[in-house]
């Protein structure tokens, strides 16, 4: 069997390259109710920076995940969306997010000794 001329080894691998980081999930999550400017997106997610929501919106949006809509109007407005690639993405990851909820006590409780200062 020859190598394969791919930069995956799996299906996994080839996701976690598209949702790799902190804020990437959760921005798929904020998108999932409705288009979003960018400034709703930085009020739903505090702690992440401008610099880097600008930057993952940009990931997510070449890799076809998101869309960003320009409205010709002043001033000028910009939505994200997801596209269906990244509505399929959110779907699958809601069995991860069932997983996190049912064992969030125990995640919480260990957190400490998983991240320690």
């Amino acid at each position: 069997m020859g190598a394969r001329n791919s930069p995956y080894t799996c299906g996994v691998d080839a996701a976690v390259d598209v949702i790799g980081g902190k804020w990437k999930v959760l921005l798929l999550w904020a998108l999932a109710e409705q288009p979003r400017r960018f400034g709703e997106l930085r009020r739903e997610l505090p702690k992440i920076s401008e610099k880097v929501l600008s930057q993952q919106l940009r990931e997510l949006e070449a890799d076809a995940i998101v869309h960003r809509e320009v409205y010709a109007q002043i001033p000028p407005k910009v939505e994200y969306s997801l596209t269906d690639l990244g509505t399929s993405l959110n779907e699958a990851l809601s069995p991860l997010g069932a997983w996190g909820r049912a064992h969030m006590a125990h995640l919480e409780a260990t957190y400490p000794q998983r991240h320690p200062a």
